[in-house]
């Protein structure tokens, strides 16, 4: 399976630990996630994240392309607990410690209340591995979150645990990956 990834553009409370909270695209947002998909494709498939940032603009694509479109749980962005709606440097304030230990070692440090990473990895894996075996010899376009997307680069691209948080994924990015079957990933350039 050929795998586009692509990040939910800017959204309207900002930056900062979104996890689980449920934001709109800004304009702005929309243009990204346009622009991204311009000049690629075609796909034969579409996949979302449901939270709104990635699932309404996963709707006027599959629309407009007239794909089908299906919605997967296990592909939303790390819950983030008590940080979520919160920026790092509002964290700075009075969690300079924690947040320190979580950028060091997002899997040893779990945020206070938050998802651990291994959990987090253990449910868009599986969900991967749904996707592989549904969509074997297929495009597909998936339409989600930094955290997802830095989960399956990193892992593509051979990092240490450690260095999960430095894979770089600004709004809108564009990543595609080669899917085999027992979830081996391959960065396609």
């Amino acid at each position: 399976m050929i795998l586009d990834l692509l990040r939910h553009g800017e959204t309207e409370l900002g930056g900062g630990f979104r996890g689980s909270l449920d934001d709109a695209l800004t304009e702005q947002g929309w243009a990204q996630m346009h622009a991204a998909v311009s000049e690629v494709g075609p796909w034969d498939q579409l996949v979302s994240s449901p939270l709104q940032r990635c699932a309404r603009f996963a709707e006027v694509l599959a629309a407009r392309l007239e794909l089908p479109l299906a919605l997967e749980p296990g592909l939303q962005e790390l819950h983030f607990g008590d940080w979520e709606g919160r920026s790092a440097l509002d964290l700075m304030q009075d969690h300079e410690q924690a947040l320190g230990q979580f950028w060091a070692d997002p899997y040893g440090f779990t945020p206070p209340g938050g998802e651990p990473v291994d959990a987090f990895s253990t449910r868009v894996l599986a969900a991967l591995e749904r996707l592989q075996l549904a969509y074997a010899g297929q495009r597909v376009l998936l339409v989600t979150h930094g955290g997802v997307m830095r989960l399956l680069l990193a892992r593509a691209r051979g990092l240490p645990r450690e260095q999960l948080l430095q894979v770089q994924v600004g709004h809108g990015a564009l990543h595609r990956l080669d899917v085999e079957a027992g979830g081996r990933l391959r960065e396609i350039c």
